[in-house]
C-alpha cells in the first residue's frame, strides 16, 4: 500500500552538497523544502573515537552499500557489463552530507576557459584541434556570471587559500588565510619557483582558522591529524554539508530532513514533474511526495538514473549521437609522479585532507597547445594528507608484490617517498555515456546504471605530458628515484581514482 502525502513547494532528492544548498537558499525565502536522504543522518558527535583506517578507509563504512545498488561496468558498448561489487575506482557516498562528509576539501574554481572550452579552443586553435568524436561545448553560462556563487559558497564555507597568479579571477579575497607550510610544501613551492613556475597554497575546506559564516555556522580550525578522505570530521573543522548549510535550512523552520528515504521514481505529468515515490529503507513503507519543484540533488549516477526511470528526457543513443540523458560522461585521469629519497624521512602521517601546494602553469589553457595533440591540462600538487598505515605502501617499481622485499621496502621508503600528482581534465566522447542495465537490477527489481567508459587518446596525451612536467618538479625536489605514473591500457573500477564523476545529463 502506498501512503500519499501532502503536496510541498520543493522536494529534494539526496541532502549532500546540492541539497543542502537547495534546502537553505529556499528556505531562507520562506519556501517549504523536504529534503529526502536514502542513508542515515550524521553529525560531528558521530564521528567521534572514528580513526579506524581498516573500518572506514577499507571498508567504506560511510560509502553506499553496494550489495543494495550498485552500477555495471563496461569499456566498450560491445562488452557486456558486469555489477561493481565492490567500490574502488570511486566512492558514492550515502547519508546526510553524501560525499561532502568524507571529501578531503580540495575547492577549486572553474577557470573561464572551463566554461566556455568549445568556443576559447576553435577561436584560438581551429575546429580541428580534437577530433569530431569528441562531444566538448561551452556551457551556456560565462565563468563572470557564476563567479559571485563561487565566492558564496567560499564564504558559506569559509575557504582557506591565498591569491592565484595564474587561477579563475577573484573578485574578493579567500575568506580565511592559507593553511600551514611544511617542509614537503615548502620542498614542491623551491622546485617549482626553480622551474618558473607559479606555487600556491591550494584552497582547502579544512579551515586554517576558527570561522563563522554569514548563517551563523561555527567551523573550527583544522587540527592536522590526517584523517579526512574517507572520514568524517570529530573536530568540526572541514567544511561539510552537515555544519554548515543543512544546519542553516533546519534553523528556517522551513525545512524537513526524512533520512532513510530513498526515491525510486519522480512522477510527472505533461512533462512537468509532480512528486516523487520512495521506500521507506527500514520499514519498507512506500509513500508518494507531492511538490511543486523536484529537486536532483543526488550524486551524478543516481540523478541520471532517476530520469532514466522514470522516462524523463530523451536516453542519449551513441549510434545516432542523439538524446540527451546520459550523454558527456567524463571522469579524470590521475597523472604524476612519485620520489624515493634514500638518505631523507618526511613526516607524511601528519596531514590534512587538502593540505597541498599547487600549481596552474599547465592547467586549462594557461599553456600554449598549439603544438601539442591535446586540450586543457590539470592543477599539478603535492598533497600531505596524511599517510595511513594499511593503504600506504609506496615502493619502486621493480620490487615484487608481495612477500619478505615487498615488506622491507614498505618499511624503508613509508617516509621516504613523496608523490606530485595531477588531476587532468578528461573531454566527453561520444563513446562514455551512461544507461539502464539491460539485465541487472537493485534490491527494488529497478535496471542498474550501465557506466560505459574507457580511457581516449585525449587521456592518454595528456596524461604523458603531465606526468612528465610533475617528473621535473620532483626531480627539483632532490628524489633519487623518480617514477612517471603511467595509464593503464583500458580504464578499470579499480583502483581508486578519486570521486569527480561528471557529467551524464546533457541538455541545452
Amino acid at each position: 500500500m502506498v501512503t500519499s502525502l501532502d503536496k510541498v513547494d520543493v522536494v529534494t532528492v539526496g541532502v549532500g552538497w546540492t541539497g543542502g544548498i537547495i534546502a537553505a537558499e529556499l528556505a531562507k525565502q520562506g519556501i517549504q523544502v523536504v529534503g529526502l536522504e536514502r542513508g542515515q543522518n550524521r553529525t560531528t558527535e558521530d564521528f567521534q573515537y572514528i580513526h579506524d583506517e581498516y573500518r572506514y578507509a577499507m571498508r567504506y563504512g560511510l560509502m553506499q552499500d553496494a550489495s543494495k545498488e550498485t552500477l555495471s561496468f563496461r569499456n566498450n558498448k560491445d562488452e557486456r557489463a558486469l555489477p561493481i561489487r565492490e567500490w574502488g575506482s570511486f566512492l558514492p557516498g550515502e547519508g546526510v552530507g553524501g560525499a561532502g562528509v568524507h571529501w578531503n576539501g580540495q575547492t577549486w574554481r572553474f577557470l573561464p576557459y572551463d566554461l566556455q572550452i568549445k568556443t576559447m579552443t576553435d577561436e584560438k586553435y581551429g575546429e580541428d584541434k580534437i577530433g569530431s568524436d569528441y562531444t566538448i561545448q561551452d556551457w551556456g553560462i560565462t565563468y563572470e556570471e557564476l563567479e559571485p556563487y563561487f565566492y558564496k559558497f567560499e564564504e558559506t564555507t569559509g575557504i582557506s587559500g591565498e591569491e592565484n597568479p595564474l587561477g579563475a579571477p577573484r573578485s574578493n579575497d579567500y575568506p580565511t588565510p592559507p593553511m600551514k607550510g611544511t617542509l614537503i610544501l615548502n620542498r614542491f613551492k623551491e622546485a617549482a619557483k626553480s622551474l618558473e613556475l607559479h606555487p600556491i597554497q591550494s584552497p582547502s575546506a579544512n579551515l586554517s582558522e576558527n570561522y563563522e559564516n554569514p548563517d551563523g555556522q561555527q567551523i573550527n580550525a583544522c587540527q592536522y591529524c590526517g584523517f579526512c578522505e574517507r572520514f568524517g570530521c570529530e573536530y568540526g573543522a572541514k567544511s561539510t554539508p552537515n555544519v554548515t548549510v543543512v544546519q542553516a535550512a533546519k534553523q528556517t523552520g522551513n525545512f524537513e530532513l526524512r533520512t532513510d528515504a530513498n526515491v525510486v521514481e519522480i512522477l510527472h505529468e505533461d512533462g512537468r514533474a509532480t512528486g516523487v515515490r520512495y521506500f521507506d529503507v527500514k520499514t519498507g513503507e512506500e509513500f508518494i511526495q507531492p511538490a511543486d519543484v523536484v529537486v536532483l540533488t543526488s550524486y551524478v549516477f543516481n540523478n541520471v538514473r532517476l530520469l532514466l526511470l522514470s522516462e524523463l528526457g530523451m536516453p542519449y543513443d551513441p549510434e545516432s549521437n542523439t538524446g540527451v540523458i546520459g550523454k558527456n560522461y567524463c571522469y579524470q585521469i590521475m597523472a604524476g609522479a612519485t620520489g624515493f629519497f634514500e638518505k631523507e624521512k618526511f613526516n607524511t602521517y601528519m596531514g590534512a585532507g587538502a593540505l597541498g601546494a599547487s600549481i596552474d602553469d599547465f592547467n586549462g589553457d594557461n599553456f600554449d597547445h598549439s603544438d601539442l595533440d591535446f586540450i586543457h591540462g590539470g592543477v599539478i600538487s603535492i598533497s600531505q594528507t596524511g599517510r595511513r598505515p594499511i593503504a600506504s605502501n609506496p615502493v619502486p617499481k621493480d620490487t615484487p608484490a608481495w612477500g619478505s622485499k615487498f615488506k622491507e621496502k614498505s618499511l624503508h621508503y613509508f617516509n621516504r617517498s613523496l608523490s606530485v600528482g595531477a588531476q587532468g581534465a578528461s573531454m566527453p566522447h561520444k563513446n562514455n555515456f551512461v544507461d539502464l542495465d539491460p539485465t541487472y537490477t537493485d534490491a527494488h527489481g529497478n535496471p542498474l546504471l550501465r557506466l560505459t567508459y574507457d580511457f581516449t587518446e585525449q587521456d592518454r596525451k595528456l596524461q604523458e605530458y603531465l606526468s612528465a612536467r610533475a617528473a621535473e618538479i620532483m626531480e627539483k625536489m632532490g628524489a633519487d628515484i623518480v617514477e612517471k605514473r603511467t595509464m593503464a591500457k583500458h580504464y578499470d573500477i579499480v583502483p581508486y581514482q578519486s570521486t569527480h564523476n561528471t557529467g551524464g545529463h546533457y541538455g541545452r
